[in-house]
Order: C-alpha cells, then structure tokens, then sequence
C-alpha cells in the first residue's frame, strides 16, 4: 500500500471561487451599496460574495443587483436565506412543484426569507436603474456538510412544514411575542418600525426581534439614542450587522486582547467574530439604527448562536459586560468623540 498525503478539501470556499465575482473577505465594509459588483451567471444578474472574517464560514452574504427592468434566474437550495433591499423595487415570484406560484412586491428598506427550497425569481420593477439586495445564507454549513451541488441546488424535497402557498403567506400580519418578537414572512419596511424598549442593552436602546418562515437563522433592528452607547456582549459567529441610520464607531476585541475600532455611517457592516466582545456607540445627532441578520432564532434553537447567557452579567459567567465593569477608557474615548461633534453625552447616570 502506497503513502499519500490526503488532501483537504474546503467545498463551500471551491464553490466561491468558481463563480468568478469578487470576493470580500474583511472585518466590515464601508459601504454595502458602493462595493464593485460583476457579472453572476448562476444569478443573472452582478454580484459580490462577502466571506467576512467574524462569519467563521458558519454563514456568509453576499450582495446582487438585478438589471433595470429584467428578473434573476429561478433558484432553489437547501440553505436558509435573509434578503435585505438596499435600492429599488420590484417583486419576487415564490412557488413549489405542484402548488401556484405567489407574487409579493418589495422596496428598499424590505425584508424577507424565500421559504427553504422553494423556486424564487427576483424581479427588478424599474426600467431605468438596477435594484441591489443583500442576502445572508448558511450556504457554508449546508455545501461543506453535503459537498454535493446537485443536492444542493437540485433537490425535489419540498419543506411543507415550512412553506404552505396560502393566500396570506406573505401579506399577513403574523404574531407578536413577547411584546418585541415579530414571526411573520414579509416586513415591507425596516426603516418605519417603532421598535420596543429594551433598556437591558442599555438606557435608550430600542429593539425588535424577527422570527422569519421557520428559519434556523433570525433578524432583528436595534435602535440607540443620541448620547449613548450600547453595553458590550458577545455571542456566536455570524451576525452581519448593517447601519441604517445613524453615524458612529464599534470596538471589537477578544477576550483580554487588542481593541479594533470600526467608524461607520448608513451602509457599513459589520460581523463580529465569535465571543468577541464588541460595543456599538452613537456619535451622532440622530438616533442609530442597525438590523442584524444572524444566527439565534427564538423558536427554532441552534447552539452555535450561543444567545443562552446574552444579557447575563460576564461577572456571573455572563456575556454581558455592565457599563460600570467596562474599562475607563471606553467611556473616555466616547465623551471625546462626542466633543468633537458637539453632542452632549446622556451617559452620566
């Protein structure tokens, strides 16, 4: 018998490469509607694939523009996925074999999740600019777990326990939980909600959680005050945190390590890498809001979210660090941004 040397295989990152766009791999981006995009043949329309560093390949996003007045190619995949419309309108066509195709309009500011496995096409409603989306998958758990294209892209298996082509599928009104938890299939606007308080993060700070189609994966927007800063927390790997409004920075470190600082503005995300804690803070004249689509479904439980201990106190083995456990810098290196924009901190309590 021969020795040989058994070569490792990475089929999520041969998958990547072989589509042939640019490729992301960074802590954050700037801005998510400026990045350069290129032709998609599998999509059909421009593309870029984001493989940023704090996903742990657990998941990952990418960003696709559909032609002014044209439509993607049909798909399906067993791998769940959260869209988020940064630019345009226009309408997504859902169906099974078997079962009547369902058609639901979108604009910017638009969150859905086409139902696992379920035939999509996306359709750009304008003919004169292109609309730009973006997704997050868990393509890399599903293709390195299967490493099969075919099962993955061509399988016939239909989800009903997830996807029923009801009338109301995709217009109804779902179910509030908890006062803050939204299960529904179709949010039309992000940007219009009125999230809930949750001071638990911190004084100010507002959030609404979304649970969407009975997916592992979840969503929620999170609003802070002017003046203010969020606690710091850590959690699993993944969560792809977008601003929609507001100007500011981010700290990021791992446990007992060097800080990383993050500047952002409407369109920057960030994703922490997994357990590091990191802090959101408010440098501007107008409340901050993010959505975050990531791991940690309420009702559908995945450990890799690790969201057990969240807001616990890192003093009682928590992953929540109060404001006065955090280090004197911090708030220091906040007071002084403020300063030099003229805002006034609210953290003196």
């Amino acid at each position: 018998m021969t020795d040989q040397t058994l070569q490792a295989k990475n089929f999520y990152k041969e998958w990547v490469h072989a589509q042939g766009i640019p490729i992301i791999e960074e802590y954050y981006i700037e801005d998510v509607k400026k990045i350069e995009l290129a032709w998609w043949e599998q999509k059909g329309g421009n593309g870029a694939i984001l493989n940023l560093i704090g996903t742990g390949e657990s998941n990952d996003a990418y960003v696709c523009e559909i032609p002014p007045g044209k439509s993607l190619k049909p798909e399906r995949h067993i791998y769940e996925e959260m869209i988020f419309i940064l630019q345009g309108s226009g309408a997504t066509t859902v169906w099974v074999e078997g079962a009547k195709k369902q058609t639901f309009e979108w604009q910017e500011g638009s969150l859905f999740a086409p139902p696992l496995n379920t035939w999509h096409e996306l359709h750009n409603g304008r003919s004169n600019e292109p609309a730009r989306f973006l997704a997050v998958t868990c393509a890399p758990l599903a293709m390195n777990l299967y490493h099969n294209l075919d099962f993955i892209f061509s399988n016939p298996f239909v989800f009903s326990d997830r996807y029923q082509a009801t009338s109301d599928y995709f217009s109804g009104t779902g179910k509030i939980h908890s006062g803050r938890i939204w299960e529904t299939n179709f949010i039309a606007d992000v940007y219009g909600l009125e999230p809930p308080e949750r001071k638990e993060r911190g004084r100010g700070n507002r959030e609404f959680l979304f649970e969407l189609v009975d997916n592992t994966m979840a969503a929620h927007i999170s609003e802070f005050a002017v003046g203010r800063y969020k606690k710091a927390h850590r959690h699993g790997p993944g969560a792809h945190v977008i601003i929609l409004s507001g100007k500011g920075y981010s700290l990021m470190w791992p446990d007992g390590g060097k800080k990383l600082k993050f500047e952002w503005k409407p369109g920057t995300i960030i994703v922490p890498p997994e357990m590091w804690w990191h802090q959101h803070f408010n440098i501007g004249g107008d409340p901050a809001r993010y959505l975050a689509l990531r791991w940690g479904s309420q009702k559908y439980q995945f450990q890799l979210a690790q969201i057990d201990e969240l807001l616990k106190d890192r003093r009682e083995g928590g992953n929540q660090i109060e404001y006065e456990d955090e280090e004197l810098e911090i708030r220091q290196q906040f007071e002084e941004a403020l300063s030099g924009s003229g805002i006034a901190s609210q953290m003196n309590f």
